[in-house]
Order: C-alpha cells, then sequence, then structure tokens
C-alpha cells in the first residue's frame, strides 16, 4: 500500500530542495487537456537530475506515489492520478538546459524538460532538424514526449520519437540514476534500456535527459492537398507517391470532409482550399535535397494520379505561406473537435491495407446504434487514423450517454479483428487500463507485469498509470 504525502514528509523535502521547488499555484499541474480527471498531491519542481534523485529517493522511503509531469499535453490521463493517497506531482518544468550540440554527429542533448519547440529551434540554429512534430509542440516537452512515445505528422518519414533517441539519463524508482546518456548508434551491449523506458509512461523512472538524433535540413519543401475519391484511393496515392518521390515524402495526411465543416461550423476561421468540399482529401508534405523541385514532383505525382482516377482535384502551395496554410487547415481539426465536443475520441492504429475497410466497416456498424458524426483523419502513411464521434447537429453529448460504450466497443472490437491497436500515440496512462486489459495478449501483460515489479517493486511510479495497481 502507498502512503499519503504528510506534513512531515514536506518538511523533509524543504530540507532537501530550494524554495523555487515548492510550486504554489497548482491548480494546472491537476488537470488534463480533455476535462476528464481532476489530480492531487504536492507539486515539486526539481531543478536538476540530482534534486529530482533526491526527491525520488525520500518517496521510496516513505513509500509515495510519484505522478511525472512534463507538459501536461497528454490525453489519456497519464500526468494526474485522481484517486489514493496523495501523491508527489514531480514537475520537470526547471531541467531545461540544451546541455550540447554536435552538428556534425547530428545530435542534441538536452534536458527532459526542454519544450519540444526549442529543440527544434535549437536544431535549426545549427542548420539541422529535429523532425518530432506535433500540434502541442509549443507546451509539450522532451521527457513526456519520449515517455509516452509520441508520434506526430512526420513519422512516415522520420518515425516516433522512439526512432529520434539515441540515450537517455533516467532515475530509477529507487533514487538511482542510469546514465544511458549516450551519442551512439551501435551498442550492442545487453538488454536495451533505452527503449524500455521509452513508452513506459512514467511507470519504471523518469527520464531527465535525452540524447536526441537530428536529420540534415531538406533543402527544398512544398506541400499539396489532393481531392480523392475514396480512402482505398488515399492508400493508393500513397503507394504512387513512395514511388514517384521515394522518402522525399514527409507526411501524408488522411482528412474527411467533415473536419472541413467543423472548420466552417465552429472555427477557427481558414480559407478552404477547395471550392467544393471533397468527401476525402490528403495533404502531402515533401522536403526535398538540394537541386529538388517540390513543385514539379507534385504536379507530376498529381498527373499520374489524375490519370489512374486516383485524384479529382487539387491545390498545390505556391509559397511557404500557402504551404503553412494547408497545414493550419490540418492542425486546427483538433481544435474544431474541440469545440464541438466529442462523445468519444479514438486514436487507432491499423495495417495499411486495413485501413479502407476498417472505415467502411466501422461507419456501417455505428450507424446501426444512431444519428451521430464521424470525424475521421490522421496520419495515413503510418495508419494512424483519429476516429472521432459527435453528436448529430443540433444534439448534445449526454443524448448518447446510453450507445457511447457500445459505440467505443464496436471500434475497438474491428480495430483487434484487423490486427490494430487501440492506441496508436497516444499511449494508455489511466483512460486505457482497461482496454489493455481486454485486448492486451496475456503473455505480454504477464511480461509487462514482471518488468514493473522488478523495476519498481513498490509500485511508487506512476501508480494505476498502464497497469492497474495490486
Amino acid at each position: 500500500m502507498l502512503n499519503a504525502v504528510t506534513d512531515d514528509f514536506v518538511d523533509h523535502l524543504r530540507g532537501t530542495l530550494d524554495a523555487a521547488a515548492f510550486k504554489q499555484d497548482t491548480a494546472s499541474y491537476f488537470t488534463e487537456p480533455r476535462g476528464r480527471w481532476h489530480g492531487q498531491g504536492l507539486v515539486v519542481a526539481p531543478a536538476d537530475t540530482d534534486a529530482v534523485a533526491a526527491v525520488v529517493k525520500a518517496c521510496a522511503e516513505a513509500r509515495i506515489g510519484i505522478v511525472p509531469y512534463s507538459g501536461g499535453t497528454g490525453l489519456v490521463g497519464g500526468q494526474v492520478m485522481p484517486d489514493g493517497p496523495a501523491p508527489v506531482v514531480l514537475s520537470l518544468e526547471r531541467l531545461n538546459r540544451i546541455r550540447a550540440i554536435y552538428p556534425s554527429e547530428n545530435v542534441l542533448v538536452c534536458d527532459a524538460g526542454v519544450i519540444l519547440a526549442n529543440v527544434q529551434q535549437a536544431a535549426m540554429d545549427v542548420d539541422r532538424l529535429f523532425p518530432l512534430s506535433l500540434a502541442s509542440e509549443g507546451s509539450a516537452r522532451i521527457g513526456g514526449l519520449l515517455a509516452t512515445n509520441a508520434g506526430g505528422v512526420n513519422v512516415l518519414r522520420y518515425g516516433n520519437a522512439r526512432a529520434l533517441c539515441l540515450g537517455l539519463e533516467v532515475v530509477r524508482p529507487d533514487g538511482t540514476i542510469w546514465h544511458g546518456l549516450t551519442r551512439l548508434r551501435k551498442d550492442n551491449t545487453g538488454y536495451d534500456l533505452r527503449n524500455l523506458m521509452i513508452g513506459a509512461e512514467g511507470t519504471l523512472g523518469i527520464i531527465s535527459a535525452a540524447a536526441l538524433r537530428l536529420v540534415p535540413r531538406p533543402a527544398k519543401v512544398g506541400a499539396a492537398m489532393l481531392a480523392v475519391s475514396s480512402p482505398q484511393a488515399a492508400l493508393d496515392l500513397l503507394a504512387l507517391a513512395g514511388s514517384h518521390i521515394g522518402d522525399g515524402v514527409q507526411a501524408f495526411e488522411l482528412i474527411h470532409r467533415q473536419g472541413f465543416d467543423f472548420l466552417a461550423e465552429v472555427g477557427p476561421d481558414l480559407r478552404q482550399p477547395f471550392e467544393t468540399i471533397p468527401e476525402w482529401s490528403v495533404l502531402i508534405d515533401l522536403g526535398l535535397p538540394a537541386g529538388g523541385d517540390p513543385d514539379a514532383a507534385l504536379e507530376n505525382l498529381f498527373a499520374a494520379a489524375f490519370e489512374a482516377d486516383l485524384v479529382t482535384d487539387g491545390v498545390i502551395a505556391q509559397s511557404v505561406a500557402q504551404r503553412q496554410a494547408l497545414w493550419d487547415i490540418r492542425e486546427n481539426i483538433p481544435e474544431a473537435n474541440r469545440r464541438i465536443g466529442s462523445i468519444s475520441s479514438h486514436d487507432i492504429a491499423l495495417p495499411l491495407s486495413a485501413v479502407p475497410d476498417f472505415i467502411a466497416q466501422a461507419g456501417a456498424a455505428l450507424r446501426e446504434l444512431g444519428d451521430l458524426r464521424i470525424n475521421c483523419f490522421g496520419h495515413l502513411g503510418d495508419g494512424n487514423l483519429h476516429y472521432n464521434l459527435f453528436p448529430a447537429a443540433g444534439r448534445q453529448r449526454d443524448d448518447y450517454d446510453a450507445v457511447k460504450a457500445d459505440a467505443v466497443r464496436v471500434i475497438y472490437d474491428l480495430v483487434a479483428a484487423l490486427d490494430g491497436s487501440f492506441s496508436a500515440e497516444h499511449g494508455v496512462g489511466r483512460l486505457k487500463v482497461a482496454d489493455l486489459e481486454h485486448y492486451g495478449d496475456p503473455v505480454k501483460l504477464a511480461m509487462l507485469r514482471a518488468i514493473k515489479q522488478a523495476l519498481d517493486p513498490l509500485g511508487i511510479m506512476n501508480p494505476g498509470a498502464v497497469l492497474r495497481e495490486g
């Protein structure tokens, strides 16, 4: 059993940490973006790795739970603990240094509390690119992004956060520090502890620093939004783009017209790229080396796709501003979703060839449950769909309380039947613990629990996230 934070424990920490570590205004640390839970606990923000280790050691000795807090942008409740003995909420915000940059190695080493946008800028300052990119990059921090193995729009070319990390520094559940901050590309000296910690959501230790992989900046970039006849046509277009352009395709986003309709209904007010919004469209983004011509590549791709009856219309960005305008549409769809208010939201992954079947079968099954709107969009290039359900126009979310659980089960059962995953890039957190138990392979679950028991025998690290307590 875990213990709650006590006044004596707080006094002990005050003798260990500087005064700035104790946060006075703590309300923001107890909320999460979708408003499902409200957290609790003592919020501390240690100044460096040694101070983090001191807090963790004290919590281990007192058997007090720790909830690591990064940017607070997670969507599955991993950063809040609503129930149980009051924990320590350990914020990484003061671990915010870029420790070193090695342009010739394409490596950047930073504290875990550095905001993603600042890492991107530091890379740009030495003419490099840190390609992890997502909507919350202005507030999400590196430690949380690695702890959740974040994805984003560039996974097609550059991979998830896991693929962009070479080494880690981690504070273990007993307060000792694993100095794994290597810059090596090859190191076959035992179990891969780095990849064990990445995606563990703070349940096995606290990432305090990372060595990140940079890449050369593309010399030429371009983007186009193309109207496609169906999800299958979008998938065929992806294959055609690969044949024509190769790994110059950085992102390939599928967008249903419902996203455009929501933007028109509730904003943000953005210029629509088509006079008549198509049922389906794709946003394709290119990054080419010097000598490449993204406009010509996109024009040739459109011509080939039109001849193959895959596309019916298209807009090719003619400037940096036009490229950004196309991306503004994609990046503001989640904000429009938020303003509408979803019945339920789903971050799913499917084998690429199964995506069209899923969209067709899920839509048909959900229509049997009632009148609702489906906004399906996401990273088709890596098989990750954001499949979200909304009330019909003029109705409220509460009207669907009786069918919400059935709708979720329809979606996840079909995902499982098609060899997909109910969590593509958001993680498990607290929201999807029961789903992991329901859909997870029993042998995998046993292995996860064995790892948790071996590395965190007291169960103090992010209690209740990923795996149920006890």
